[in-house]
């Protein structure tokens, strides 16, 4: 259920964009599909396994907040996470350092607040990509 919410979602943002390799969905603002600011983590592949999304029905849904957000969330850098539990908000396992925040299907109260963090993802995006234009001209 919460993925189906999560990709409806996305789907209501304009000027995004898609692609999927290696059980990932990667979502972009515009077409230059250069770095994504979500991306659904499906299944395993041998590069990441740690969440374990070989379990039915699980998926990891990975979004790329601010520096602030990120260290509102995760103000102690020594906690030891468990990344294969449920519906919790975690540093992403291997993109933490570019402020990623990971949570294995989100949930009630962390489902309403993952879209949050994605709406700031994609206005992170948005910003981004219009600098870059703006820059071009």
């Amino acid at each position: 259920m919460s993925l189906t919410a999560v990709e409806q979602y996305l789907g209501t943002l304009p000027a995004i964009t898609t692609s999927e390799h290696f059980g990932y969905k990667f979502f972009f603002y515009g077409a230059e599909q250069v770095l994504p600011f979500v991306t659904i983590a499906l299944a395993d592949n041998e590069h990441d396994q740690v969440s374990r999304l070989d379990r039915d029905g699980i998926f990891r849904l990975n979004i790329g907040v601010s520096r602030a957000t990120f260290q509102q969330l995760f103000p102690d850098e020594t906690t030891a996470w468990d990344y294969t539990a449920l519906n919790s908000f975690m540093p992403h396992p291997h993109y933490a350092a570019q402020h990623f925040i990971c949570i294995l299907n989100p949930e009630g109260p962390h489902l309403a607040a993952a879209t949050g963090y994605i709406a700031e993802a994609y206005g992170i995006a948005k910003k981004r990509f219009d600098k870059k234009h703006t820059a071009d001209h």
